[in-house]
């Protein structure tokens, strides 16, 4: 058996995720990217900035491997989900390098370090904080799988586009008046469902 697969496979899905959430700023411009969808803001920008900075966290500090980004958005006094959103000064541009930086630098890290390699998560309660890489390779694909897929809904949000990544959305190819008509559909199940209560 290969004791480095499931470490190539590990990686393999974290990079699925870090190209999906790229995919779904394609096309879109500087307004949409930031514009905040949720009630707690989430927008598209602010996503790959949160991930750039989980993947410098993760697989720097934690392993006595710091990147030397700066990153005042995560310092004392920044105000609270300061990494969740791109300043007008921060353009696209620079938080997609500082993005593909992070890759760099947890791919090193990854590659450097063996799956039972030990670390401490600064930021985690003392009695969580010692952890191996194996375990924190699998929190943060599950973190980027996570906000890949906030990601396709917000994108959704904005004009519609939907999928998994390009050249595969993942999506019965249905043309929008049978979505319309399925939406609608949906609609009256809930409705219907609501007027049982």
């Amino acid at each position: 058996m290969d004791a480095s697969k499931p470490k190539a496979d590990l990686l393999r899905s974290l990079q699925a995720a870090r190209d999906a959430l790229l995919w779904k700023l394609d096309g879109l411009d500087e307004y949409d990217i930031r514009r905040p969808l949720t009630p707690t803001g989430t927008n598209l920008l602010g996503l790959v900035k949160h991930l750039a900075s989980v993947e410098l966290g993760y697989f720097g500090e934690t392993f006595g491997r710091p990147s030397g980004e700066p990153m005042p958005w995560l310092a004392d006094g920044a105000d609270p989900n300061d990494d969740m959103w791109a300043t007008a000064d921060e353009t696209r541009e620079q938080m997609v390098e500082l993005y593909r930086r992070a890759w760099r630098h947890a791919d090193a890290t990854i590659t450097a370090l063996p799956l039972d390699a030990t670390g401490r998560v600064p930021w985690w309660p003392q009695e969580r904080a010692e952890v191996t890489l194996h375990q924190v390779l699998i929190h943060v694909t599950a973190d980027a799988h996570r906000h890949a897929g906030h990601a396709d809904i917000v994108r959704e949000l904005i004009d519609g586009a939907a999928g998994m990544r390009d050249g595969n959305t993942n999506l019965p190819s249905q043309d929008g008046a049978w979505w319309k008509e399925h939406r609608a559909r949906l609609e009256g199940v809930a409705r219907e469902a609501a007027g049982r209560g």
